[in-house]
């Protein structure tokens, strides 16, 4: 099967063209990544889900923040066979995200089914070709993060789970367990969302390419560090050309329920614009941390 065209964020994760066997290797239910910007930003797991009357599915991507890689979600549209789990990890597998600033190292298999338990345990099978990419252990382990979050999070919006028990994915392979994805991170045992996986900026909407209606353009997005303040700019693209628009200030969200949250809304007329959002460090307000980007249009 082809390799999926990734950006050159994942070459710097690429090992060489053939595997070969590897120590070390890790389970998947204990991440043994430990990431760097978890320094300047709480190791936090993103909120389960809500559940949505919407048939857009949350799909979670790998991307790069600073010196580090983290999962972002995007809102995609899928099709109606299969049920909800099957179709966000076949999209995960199998399309690229709107954002081309994300990836994934999965690889669409031939075989993938999904099942939920009544303990609150999603069971995802796959054939082996879903490996087919030749990727790092940290990337490995992020890749699996990455389906786990998104069997998890399409399991909650459809409201196929209880939200408020802990959700955990097992995975198989051809119907086996103890299979080593990406030969570093052996599967089968059940594995919950890890902390520090998500990003510690991310703007939930507009999402990238969408168009809005002009007026007062509503932003909104999360942060890992609940009460800390953010830098947001806007940018008019004109051809090649982006000329700073409006900016400001926001502080995340600390209450209970709302942890993290940000939102906004800018006045905008007709155009293609970028926001931009990033944490602002405590004693360096010059510095922007962790940014977050989205294109979009207004008609």
């Amino acid at each position: 099967m082809p390799l999926l065209a990734l950006p050159a964020a994942l070459a710097l994760a690429l090992t060489g063209c053939v595997a070969t066997s590897q120590t070390g290797i890790t389970d998947s239910s204990t991440p043994s990544q430990v990431l760097s910007a978890q320094a300047s930003a709480p190791a936090t797991s993103a909120p389960l889900e809500t559940t949505q009357a919407s048939n857009k599915a949350p799909v979670y991507w790998i991307g790069r923040s600073n010196d580090s890689m983290f999962l972002y979600r995007e809102f995609r549209d899928v099709p109606e066979q299969d049920n909800p789990v099957t179709r966000a990890l076949r999209v995960m597998m199998s399309e690229k995200p709107l954002d081309p600033d994300f990836f994934t190292p999965w690889q669409d298999p031939k075989k993938l089914a999904s099942s939920i338990s009544g303990k609150n345990v999603i069971t995802v099978d796959m054939s082996a070709d879903a490996f087919n990419s030749n990727v790092d252990p940290a990337m490995a382990e992020r890749a699996v993060q990455q389906l786990v979050y998104t069997a998890t999070a399409a399991a909650a919006s459809a409201g196929l789970i209880d939200a408020g028990q802990q959700i955990q994915v097992v995975v198989l392979v051809d119907g086996h367990t103890d299979y080593v994805a990406f030969n570093h991170v052996r599967l089968g045992s059940p594995t919950a969302r890890s902390v520090g996986m998500v990003a510690p900026v991310w703007i939930i909407d507009p999402q990238e390419g969408t168009s809005v209606e002009d007026g007062a353009v509503k932003i909104s997005g999360r942060s890992t560090t609940p009460g800390g303040k953010l830098r947001w700019e806007i940018l008019r693209i004109e051809g090649s050309v982006e000329t700073r628009y409006l900016d400001g200030t926001v502080t995340a969200s600390a209450e209970a329920g709302q942890s993290g949250a940000f939102g906004l809304s800018v006045s905008l007329g007709p155009g293609n614009y970028e926001v931009r959002v990033a944490q602002l460090e405590e004693g360096n307000p010059a510095e922007d941390l962790n940014v977050d980007t989205r294109g979009f249009t207004v008609k």
